[in-house]
């Protein structure tokens, strides 16, 4: 490996800089393309040695190699796609639109529903103050 490589190695792996010790640490994230690349070039090396040459160049470790090995084998390709992190989208404008109108239905039939409570309610002791008490229905018998 030439001085050239090194340094166009380094410059990948933000070693060549500022001297300074940044204050917090980033961590290091690998898109997909990266990963299947790095894959490829590992699965190509022949010769003894060849695979650590690689990862010293690219600055890895040997468990990203096993990772993501597990994670190809395994089908999960979208293990390999960086996903997006935070809230989740909200639904659509229509959907959302359709929600409302049935949260809206919803309690319009449940003050309906409190409604009709109270007057059967109110008919029970008016029959029952005529003398005439209502039974309730009978188990399996409609009202």
């Amino acid at each position: 490996m030439d001085q050239q490589d090194r340094q166009d190695g380094q410059e990948r792996n933000g070693s060549l800089g500022s001297p300074e010790v940044l204050e917090r640490a980033s961590r290091r994230r690998f898109d997909a393309a990266y990963k299947v690349r790095i894959l490829a070039e590992a699965e190509r090396c022949q010769a003894s040695g060849q695979v650590g040459e690689l990862l010293r160049r690219e600055g890895l470790y040997s468990s990203h190699l096993t990772t993501w090995r597990k994670q190809r084998d395994a089908g999960v390709l979208d293990a390999l796609a960086s996903k997006q992190r935070g809230r989740k989208a909200l639904p659509n404008a229509a959907e959302r639109k359709e929600l409302e109108r049935l949260w809206r239905e919803n309690a319009r039939l449940t003050h309906r529903l409190k409604q009709a409570e109270t007057i059967i309610e109110v008919q029970k002791k008016v029959a029952e103050m005529l003398g005439n008490p209502i039974d309730p229905p009978e188990e399996g018998r409609s009202a």
